[in-house]
């Protein structure tokens, strides 16, 4: 947490509000990266594009990032076994809760969703629980 700075918070924030707004705006779609993802892998759905614009811009804009700020790299101090164990995890979780953080939390809330609302209480409230037991309990992490 020494690198935080509610300058960058407020600015990253805002780009991903601002991201959605104009994606609801001028395609009148949510954007749920794991709705997403999932989406662009159905080949016989003639919408893609959009999709994999959208995936790609996220994936150039990280890496454009990087280019102008090197020592912004992230680096992880688990173990990969770990990180690929997490990521199908919450895999699976997005396509069990219909959404993942970025459709219910950003874009459901704003919508006033209540399923939404459910889901991104429901999301933080594992996600405390998790990090107490592991770190505080376990010690593991």
């Amino acid at each position: 947490m020494e690198n935080f700075t509610p300058y960058s918070a407020f600015l990253g924030g805002s780009l991903i509000g601002l991201s959605a707004a104009l994606l609801m705006y001028f395609n009148g779609r949510v954007a749920g990266i794991s709705g997403m993802i999932a989406g662009s892998f159905d080949y016989k759905n003639s919408e893609n594009h959009w999709r994999l614009f959208f995936l790609g811009g996220l994936i150039l804009a990280a890496m454009f990032f990087n280019l102008f700020v090197p020592h912004a790299a992230v680096t992880y101090s688990r173990s990969t076994l770990l990180l690929i164990i997490s990521g199908v995890l919450v895999g699976f979780g997005t396509r069990l809760g219909n959404g993942c953080t970025s459709g219910h939390a950003v874009c459901g809330m704003a919508r006033l969703s209540i399923r939404s609302i459910a889901a991104t209480v429901a999301f933080m409230a594992v996600a405390i629980l998790t990090v107490f037991i592991t770190r505080h309990l376990l010690g593991i992490l």
